[in-house]
């Protein structure tokens, strides 16, 4: 088949930043005929409700389903609130806990409060769909005859599987029905493409291989890179503390940003930004050669990422707050208060880790002690040295804590 113009330059930007199109020849079909037909594809993306806290590494798959409601495509919003029930072991090395139905419900709620940053959640380019609307309706008999169509052989080929049966540790039955569950998802929305990470392609291929059995025509399946934390190396997460959620304040969103390695920078431009392909790797090479410095490509990077859910004001206000602090060394013009009880005090000085804990810049004095031992703790410009350390408490005084986190204290009456 032929491909129009359109289709090619909607083919060049759908697969930006993609790992892999299985396949890419049948996306190009698929793009074509819709486009000749005048109807949207079935954009089909699906979530185990299980973490509902948003962060950037999320948004890498928004942000492409963005890109297909942009090109008038239909986005199929799949809670997998019966899949839930179950848990997911993709990328785990044992049986992962089951929710509960309350559980599932109330992180459910969380993500319909949260995707309307980044997707057209009205119209008909949206729909909010959930599986237990099909399964919750399934038969033991409409189960074994699913169950009939795929085999065990082909289940335990998935990596952490076969790794777990080596290692002989546990699989449920439970998981070995989790893929088929995932695949017969897209048979019943008759989902043209789907969307998943890299980890999910084992999943997002068996509903595919069931569309065929069901008589569909197989979905297109793309797969998107996980995008690594600020620490560069572990997948971004909220548990691992290296991650930007989508709701921080601009201000330590930029600064967050900023801390990544100049390397990662350039993945973080391709999957997060929509900045031209052709910008970034000349702002590259103008790096790489020394005619621009890679913090000042760093700041467009951070600019442009919370521009995006905070708008370009409070993207330049940050970019200035980042600059007063870090390269002129001027303290921040908007910083949290706390009053110190005058009780805490004696003859107007207190114990740093107390001060830590009464100001929560420390969750715990363990924490705070850790935080001191490492150089993090800066009282009126004077780093803190020592764990038993009794500071005196100025009015006003400016409690630095870490590169970014800042209060002003003084003493109550």
């Amino acid at each position: 088949m032929s491909l129009s113009k359109e289709t090619q330059d909607q083919l060049q930007q759908l697969t930006r930043g993609v790992s892999e199109v299985i396949s890419e020849d049948e996306l190009a079909q698929k793009l074509e005929q819709a486009r000749k037909e005048k109807r949207p594809l079935r954009v089909k993306a699906g979530f185990d409700p299980t973490a509902p806290d948003l962060h950037l590494g999320h948004t890498v798959l928004f942000r492409k389903l963005r890109q297909f409601q942009d090109l008038g495509h239909r986005v199929q919003f799949l809670i997998g609130d019966y899949t839930s029930l179950v848990g997911d072991p993709s990328g785990q090395n044992q049986t992962r806990p089951r929710l509960t139905p309350e559980q599932v419900e109330v992180n459910a709620q969380t993500y319909r409060d949260q995707i309307g940053m980044l997707l057209q959640t009205g119209g008909e380019l949206f729909e909010t769909c959930y599986n237990s609307r099909w399964f919750g309706e399934m038969s033991f008999a409409n189960v074994i005859d699913l169950s009939s169509r795929y085999t065990v052989a082909r289940l335990i080929e998935r990596d952490d599987f076969s790794k777990r049966l080596k290692e002989g540790r546990p699989i449920s039955l439970l998981e070995l029905l989790y893929p088929l569950m995932q695949g017969y998802d897209s048979v019943a929305l008759q989902a043209d493409i789907e969307l998943g990470g890299t980890d999910q392609k084992f999943n997002l291929l068996v509903g595919r291989d069931l569309q065929r059995e069901y008589g569909q025509a197989p979905q297109v399946v793309m797969t998107l890179p996980l995008l690594e934390g600020l620490d560069g190396v572990q997948k971004m997460s909220k548990s691992l503390g290296n991650y930007v959620g989508i709701y921080e304040a601009p201000g330590e969103m930029f600064g967050k940003l900023m801390s990544i390695g100049d390397e990662l920078m350039w993945k973080y431009f391709e999957l997060l930004t929509q900045v031209p392909v052709g910008e970034i790797e000349t702002l590259r090479t103008e790096v790489q050669g020394g005619r621009v410095h890679p913090k000042a490509a760093k700041v467009r990077l951070a600019q442009s990422i919370v521009t995006d859910y905070h708008g370009v004001e409070a993207a330049r206000a940050a970019a200035e707050e980042f600059d007063r602090i870090f390269s002129r060394r001027e303290d921040p013009t908007d910083v949290a208060e706390k009053t110190v009880p005058a009780s805490e005090l004696n003859e107007g000085r207190i114990w740093i880790v107390r001060l830590l804990e009464l100001s929560e810049m420390a969750p715990s004095r363990s924490e705070a002690r850790r935080l001191i031992q490492g150089g993090g703790v800066v009282l009126d410009g004077r780093r803190v040295e020592g764990v038993d350390d009794q500071v005196e408490l100025k009015a006003g005084a400016l409690l630095k804590v870490g590169k970014r986190r800042f209060v002003r204290l003084s003493p109550g009456n």
